[in-house]
């Protein structure tokens, strides 16, 4: 049997789940952001994703994503579907320090969280039943793909396109999908509805907050400094955008929001992500303040244009995305990361349009893809709830359930 290095398959482990709890964390963070009446029916749709995501992962998901390359290097094969050829001694390519499983249980963890992310869009309006159908159909139809294009050593790859842990896989692709589908399923009825919870939000934001060390410093697959150099971006990039949303948000609001200096924090999260294990110190700052404005400017831009997308998805984490993967265009530097490339801060000018034409591509190819994989569902499975059920709520309506005792809150 091959002999690992105990230190990185260990540390590839604990950030493994420390990425697994990004995913209750959200469930919490949209939990709380919701109405009383439609809590329950947001937190199963980030838990289901985690039972259904694990099955189609092993099936074909890691395969499509990480083996070979089809149709041009869009997406991979079917060769390790079920793990076929994977055995308990099989080093991991990218680092023969640590089994292949262990890679394929951190990267399958990003595939459960990524189209939980868009749930929040749409919080009670979409079916369970349709719900289930779009969890399926958009991994295989948008994750995979460019999983496979920029992780997989497809074709985004090769043309020298960079996302340290997912800017253009994660979150401008769930970012624009959640776009798509608050266009498809129009304005809630109710939208009013104030969080139930502020607490809970604080909650979810935590264990994102400390997740996201895990979805970042891990995505180095090894333990070495430009891990330590992604872990202290992170944590610096959210606190210079947890700041800057909140004294953007007092000086218009006259009052400081707990919920915006939250919110304010994943904005920050979001947008170092592509570039965490890529730029400086003082980038990572620079990209946080951006991410704060920006970001808060994106959420007003919906706010104005009347797009209900009622938990942010779009303007923290597909304007996130885009901003950090063009960010870091302009700040990679290979004196930090020699995988990476000099941005054009640095004098490296095709870097920076690469960047921007594969994150507007992914933008586009995202909404339009969603928006065809809803409408193509709704001829089969109703997507939109109906009008009885979204006013009772659909914890009641289509779980039979309730998050609190009738008056308790």
């Amino acid at each position: 049997m091959a002999a690992f290095d105990t230190g990185s398959t260990a540390f590839m482990l604990l950030a493994t789940s420390l990425v697994m709890l990004m995913t209750p964390g959200l469930a919490f963070f949209y939990g709380g952001l919701a109405g009383k009446r439609n809590i329950l029916g947001i937190m199963i749709q980030s838990f289901v994703s985690m039972g259904i995501t694990t099955i189609l992962w092993y099936v074909c998901g890691y395969s499509l994503c990480f083996s070979g390359n089809a149709m041009g290097g869009i997406i991979g094969d079917l060769n390790k579907c079920f793990m076929h050829g994977v055995r308990l001694d099989t080093p991991f390519a990218g680092n023969p320090k640590m089994p292949e499983f262990v890679f394929f249980a951190y990267q399958m963890m990003f595939a459960i969280i990524t189209p939980a992310l868009i749930t929040g869009a749409f919080i009670n309006r979409i079916t369970f039943k349709s719900y289930l159908v779009f969890l399926v159909l958009w991994q295989v139809l948008v994750y995979y793909p460019f999983a496979h294009m920029v992780w997989g050593g497809g074709l985004l790859a090769q043309w020298g396109v960079r996302d340290f842990a997912g800017g253009i896989v994660v979150h401008a692709t769930a970012g624009f999908a959640a776009l798509a589908s608050v266009i498809y399923v129009g304005k809630r009825r109710d939208r009013e509805s104030p969080p139930n919870s502020i607490p809970l939000i604080a909650i979810g934001t935590g264990l994102l907050w400390f997740g996201w060390y895990g979805f970042n410093a891990g995505s180095e697959l090894d333990v070495d400094a430009i891990t330590g150099q992604a872990f202290i971006n992170t944590d610096v990039a959210a606190s210079f955008a947890c700041i800057t949303w909140l004294v953007i948000e007092w000086s218009l609001v006259k009052k400081p929001k707990f919920v915006g200096l939250l919110t304010g924090a994943v904005a920050g999260l979001a947008t170092i992500t592509p570039a965490a294990g890529f730029v400086t110190l003082n980038s990572a700052v620079i990209i946080g303040v951006a991410a704060g404005a920006v970001c808060y400017l994106a959420v007003s831009l919906k706010n104005k244009m009347g797009w209900d997308d009622a938990l942010d998805v779009w303007g923290v984490h597909g304007i996130g995305g885009c901003l950090g993967t063009i960010l870091l265009g302009v700040f990679g530097a290979k004196s930090i990361n020699p995988s990476g490339f000099d941005g054009l801060k640095y004098g490296g000018g095709s870097f920076f349009m690469h960047q921007t034409v594969a994150v507007v591509v992914a933008c586009v190819y995202a909404y339009v893809f969603t928006y065809g994989m809803l409408y193509l569902i709704n001829l089969f499975t109703k997507v939109k709830v109906g009008e009885v059920d979204e006013e009772a709520g659909l914890d009641a309506a289509i779980h039979g359930e309730q998050a609190y005792d009738a008056g308790v809150v």
